[in-house]
């Protein structure tokens, strides 16, 4: 069923509760809630299949069809299975049905004067109901009719969905089920202009195989071998193979899972793509798969732009433009939707991006709900949360790494498709890969990681504007400090390099030897933070070493410039990311981070005396204790008393928050485990810093390495970055193994607020 995808899969915040949440209005052009002549009421079949997708409570739903549906195509079917996915994942949701204007009934031979209903119309009654005013839009239908660009036809097709975004709406729209050849035979990778709107989601496919379905499957289980498939190295815990899968949502050793967990279990998400070929045939048309490329009639999106994307055709003349799809989720191949079929009578197993459009609404949905629950708005225009959600949280995303969506294709040759026409394949389109790409886009999602990312970025927009980013540009392709601060600098890259920090007329040069290949990144210790990530994989990557670390101390409007092996470094990301404390200076080479040894507590609402939530996941041997305390500026400063100063000890200790579970430190959990606790009495603004004891050993660490102890006449660091509020410490004397992941903890700010869904 659609809500066991989305509790057991997507990890949905309000999955398996009763809570009422938003609304989510439906693109059914010409259906409606139309149902074959003689039928039992549409609101009494709905709850039928609401009872037996295991919903107990009735459904509520509202038709808007102006002058009249008809049941005599086949759009009924598109209806009922945008229908049963929302009625399933967002149980809570009102479901509201747009058939826009309606059919006009003429007799053969009459008058053709009268209104036929598109997708078009559709989207303009949803877009402008005044009444509902529903806060999310699922569209499953493209405007199949490409308009010319700079038409006002094409004109008409872009301001439609800027209502949309100016009505606050969240529209999530299906990218459509052809490859990358949109099912034309042109020989061409193509993108549908009219579904790309940079104010839409667009919705892409993946294929989502559980543990216990992997074994059937003979690309997973048996290709090139069987001990050589992907199913064989995982379940022998082959690191390269499991690194690969945790990336995409594993979250347990596999070996170690059987029964019924297994078919409740995540083992690989690939693009869909059902296409098979063979010697004379392909089965291209009637068969399906995700689409995604570049329409290169419009510009890129800043907020793709700010990601650091160039989203560029494959197609031989090239070209960039708007990179779609923005998101994913399932859309079959190895696992279908069961919802109802056009009669709303019986349920049957359905696929398709048409599918995974209203499952991304009805966690848009669910968000929504929460952020009225905090006191926020409704997400509305949310594409650029999003984007910046993967520059902070990457864990928000499950990253697709796996399939392709090549499909293009011109008619004659000596291949026959489905239809037996005679075809050309010509190989242009689009794979997955690390992070975003045009199949599946950022990745599928991480529900309650991507509401809690969402969260923690409204407040921060909404009360902490003024607070000062950790660098801004300086108006000349260049970057300053934005506030006397001590920042850490990372280096990571997959070869030794070396690095030049230049920040102001000072000139810092340093040796980066390679980070190890299963160092730590963002997105894993983030997924290790959930209580069920299986110990056992947390234990399977220890002992992996980060590259270089060090502290720099600039003041405000310091300018800042990295190079990596001679070559300048570029903090393409840094307009997302400096304002959540870090900002990443890349090159081919390699990356340095800067960032805030520290916290700033953006509380929910800007508010005084909140509860802060602590997550913590152990992966040193050592018993470990942590300190959290209040410093008076991002330089760590106590009432004068600077780190590493005579004093400075006692003075942390004096400042140290009390936990929810009483006392001042939090106890590691051993290793491989997980544990939660609450800091209470935070203040909005307050700065808050870390001192890890290892009390096996008899040692303390401060975040802030001038505090900590020196080798070879240098301070070592035992504090890496990981992203939104997330650092990890390494736990030994001089540096240890320079893993970064003895202890990882991590600071959630808006987390407890309202009715404390997302803790």
């Amino acid at each position: 069923m659609p809500g066991n995808i989305a509790d057991w899969f997507y990890n949905f915040p309000l999955a398996g509760t009763d809570t009422p949440t938003a609304t989510v209005g439906m693109i059914e052009p010409g259906s409606g809630d139309v149902l074959p002549s003689g039928s039992p009421n549409f609101k009494d079949l709905l709850d039928d299949y609401r009872s037996q997708a295991g919903v107990s409570t009735p459904g509520r739903y509202y038709s808007i069809a102006n002058n009249g549906t008809s049941y005599n195509d086949s759009r009924p079917g598109e209806r009922s299975l945008d229908v049963g996915v929302v009625a399933s994942a967002s149980p809570g949701s009102t479901i509201g049905l747009y058939a826009g204007s309606g059919f006009h009934e003429r007799p053969t031979g009459g008058p053709t004067e009268g209104a036929y209903s598109n997708v078009f119309t559709s989207f303009q009654a949803a877009f402008w109901d005044q009444t509902n005013n529903p806060p999310v839009v699922s569209a499953s239908y493209s405007m199949s009719q490409q308009t010319r660009p700079g038409s006002v036809f094409a004109t008409a097709a872009q301001e439609l969905f800027v209502d949309a975004a100016l009505r606050n709406i969240t529209l999530l729209k299906a990218d459509n089920d052809f490859g990358s050849s949109w099912g034309f035979g042109n020989g061409l990778a193509n993108q549908n202009v009219n579904a790309s709107s940079p104010y839409a989601i667009v919705v892409g496919g993946t294929s989502l195989t559980t543990l216990a379905a992997a074994p059937s499957d003979p690309t997973v289980s048996d290709k090139p071998s069987a001990a050589d498939s992907v199913y064989g190295l995982a379940m022998a815990n082959d690191r390269a193979t499991l690194w690969k899968l945790v990336e995409g949502g594993l979250t347990v050793l596999p070996s170690t899972v059987s029964g019924p967990q297994a078919s409740a279990t995540t083992f690989l998400e690939a693009v869909w793509n059902d296409y098979t070929l063979s010697q004379s045939s392909w089965s291209g048309v009637g068969a399906g798969a995700g689409d995604g490329g570049v329409d290169t009639t419009q510009p890129t999106p800043w907020y793709q732009t700010a990601l650091g994307l160039t989203p560029t055709s494959v197609n031989p003349s090239g070209g960039t433009g708007r990179g779609a799809p923005d998101v994913s989720a399932n859309s079959g191949g190895n696992m279908f939707y069961r919802v109802p079929d056009p009669t709303m009578t019986q349920i049957q197993a359905d696929d398709g991006t048409s599918a995974a459009a209203p499952m991304w609404a009805s966690l848009m949905a669910q968000i929504d709900t929460i952020f009225q629950d905090q006191g926020l708005p409704n997400l509305g225009y949310t594409n650029d949360l999003l984007y910046t959600a993967a520059a902070i949280a990457p864990a928000s995303f499950n990253d697709i790494t796996l399939g392709n969506n090549v499909s293009s294709f011109h008619h004659g040759g000596t291949l026959t498709d489905s239809n037996g026409d005679p075809i050309t394949l010509t190989g242009f389109g689009y794979y997955a890969g690390p992070g975003y790409d045009l199949t599946t886009g950022l990745g599928t999602p991480n529900g309650t990681l991507l509401a809690r990312s969402l969260s923690s970025i409204a407040h921060s927009q909404m009360y902490f504007d003024a607070e000062p980013s950790v660098i801004d540009a300086d108006g000349a392709s260049g970057w300053r400090s934005g506030a006397d601060q001590s920042l850490l600098v990372q280096t990571m890259s997959s070869a030794g390099v070396n690095v030049n920090l230049t920040e102001g007329s000072d000139t810092f040069d340093f040796f980066s030897a390679a980070s190890d290949v299963f160092s730590w990144t963002c997105r894993i210790a983030q997924q290790s933070l959930q209580p069920d990530f299986d110990p056992n994989l947390v234990r399977l990557f220890d002992t992996f070493g980060q590259g270089a670390l060090g502290q720099a101390t600039l003041s405000s409007d310091e300018s800042l410039s990295v190079s990596i092996n001679g070559t300048s470094a570029e903090a393409l990301q840094a307009t997302l990311t400096s304002s959540f404390g870090f900002a990443d200076f890349m090159t081919e080479d390699g990356a340095v981070r800067v960032a805030r040894p520290l916290a700033v507590a953006e509380t929910a609402g800007g508010q005084d005396d909140q509860t802060a939530i602590v997550r913590l996941r152990q992966n040193g041997a050592d018993s470990l204790t942590l300190s959290l305390y209040r410093v008076d500026d991002l330089s760590g400063a106590i009432d004068g008393l600077h780190p590493g100063d005579s004093g400075y000890a006692a003075a942390a200790q004096a400042r140290a928050y009390q936990t929810a579970t009483g006392g001042a430190t939090v106890a590691g959990p051993g290793h491989g485990n997980y544990a939660q606790t609450g800091l209470i009495n935070v203040d909005a603004g307050d700065l808050i810093a870390f001192q890890l004891t290892n009390t096996t050993k008899g040692h303390t660490y401060w975040g802030f390495v001038d505090a900590n102890e020196t080798v070879n006449g240098e301070h070592v660091g035992h504090l890496w970055n990981y992203g939104l509020n997330t650092w990890g410490f390494e736990d030994l004397y001089g540096g240890g193994d320079r893993d970064f992941n003895d202890l990882v903890v991590q600071l959630d700010f808006t987390s407890a607020s309202g009715s404390g869904w997302l803790v």
